[in-house]
């Protein structure tokens, strides 16, 4: 599977001959580069939370997020896609994090 220009297909991966890919072909190829990568198994959607997450918890604006989400709406990426952790929770994982030996102060 290999991206194609967009002026060929409106398709982000296709087959090598330009065709949509089928879903469980996708999946198997999703799963078995998560392995090779060496991070545990997620279905593919759950990639769209983690995206939004990791947006939202690195300050990103959330136009922006909802660009790169490709949402037609603000309330779609900050009430579904986008799991912030409160201050609260940083502050007991910072905390945490001191206990087990990490003298940094990551936020």
């Amino acid at each position: 599977m290999a991206p194609i220009p967009r002026s060929t297909s409106d398709f982000v991966f296709t087959t090598r001959y330009g065709t949509p890919i089928e879903p469980r072909n996708f999946n198997r190829e999703f799963d078995a580069w998560s392995a090779k990568a060496g991070v545990r198994k997620i279905r593919l959607h759950d990639t769209r939370h983690t995206c939004g997450s990791l947006l939202a918890a690195l300050d990103v604006h959330p136009r922006i997020a909802m660009q790169i989400l490709r949402h037609s709406k603000i309330a779609v990426t900050m009430e579904i896609y986008t799991h912030v952790p409160s201050e609260s929770t940083r502050k007991a994982l910072r905390k945490l994090g001191k206990h087990l030996g990490n003298q940094g102060d990551h936020t």
